[in-house]
């Protein structure tokens, strides 16, 4: 892949307000985990979402999102469940006892943006579904402890793939992480995947995105007729997890970290 495009570093300044997005970020999004149990619609964690946003005077970058044509992103939240790996859209479907449910959710906040996704057991799950989740939260971790300036940005990914594939599952390659500030989505982009020591030196005041997707068996996704929801190829089990992270000279920083959460 190309290293060409600027690796924005932010300012002190910059990171104390991207802090805030984060805080704002992980805090919502422990709401909604709380609030996530079998017989509650996708459409009422989106509502929960929206009206903390509301309660907070932030706004939603991915309500209206259209990046390429695609048609505007109708939620505030992205709700994926079971197969599905990223980017479902929020409807009246009910949570059951036994699914997997993905959460994936950002904010705006004085034009500085955190980001940040979970997976969780929706009641009793299989002890195998959740060994998929542990090691995709496992897997994001692994990545992050790459987050030091002197590494190279594909140390990240290659430590994400090589937790993933240990445990023997799949790293999904058609969506990867990001930079982020801003804009949602900045360069560079940060695979869940590659080989190590490629790629611009990591530098104090980057800040990115790291989101593995990991699935049961195959990596080969599949869009729906929506234009939105990826799902496994195969219709195996997906998780995802992702976190908004700072590189300090005292190590990484997870500001969408907070207590209780992922």
């Amino acid at each position: 892949m190309s290293y060409g495009e600027r690796i924005a570093i932010k300012s002190r300044r910059e990171l104390d307000r991207m802090r805030e997005a984060g805080r704002h970020t992980g805090e919502i999004l422990l709401v909604l985990r709380e609030a996530a149990r079998p017989g509650v619609r996708t459409d009422e964690l989106n509502e929960i979402a929206s009206k903390e946003l509301e309660k907070r005077g932030l706004r939603s970058p991915f309500l209206g999102y259209s990046p390429g044509g695609l048609p505007p992103y109708p939620a505030v939240l992205c709700v994926s469940i079971n197969d599905e790996i990223v980017h479902g859209i929020p409807g009246s479907r009910e949570l059951q006892e036994g699914d997997i449910l993905s959460l994936d959710f950002g904010v705006d906040f004085e034009g500085f943006h955190g980001d940040s996704a979970v997976t969780i057991p929706i009641g009793s799950v299989p002890g195998e579904t959740r060994q998929l989740v542990k090691t995709t939260r496992d897997s994001l971790y692994e990545g992050i402890a790459k987050m030091v300036p002197g590494q190279r940005l594909s140390d990240i990914g290659h430590a994400v793939q090589s937790k993933a594939e240990r445990s023997g599952y799949s790293v999904v390659r058609q969506f990867v992480g990001h930079g982020i500030g801003r804009e949602m989505h900045e360069p560079p982009q940060v695979p869940n995947y590659g080989r190590k020591g490629r790629g611009p030196r990591l530098t104090a005041g980057m800040v990115f995105a790291i989101e593995p997707m990991v699935n049961v068996g195959t990596e080969e996704v599949r869009m729906l007729e929506d234009e939105w929801t990826a799902v496994t190829a195969d219709g195996a089990l997906s998780a995802h997890f992702e976190h908004t992270v700072a590189i300090t000279d005292e190590g990484p920083e997870v500001l969408t970290a907070v207590q209780g959460s992922h």
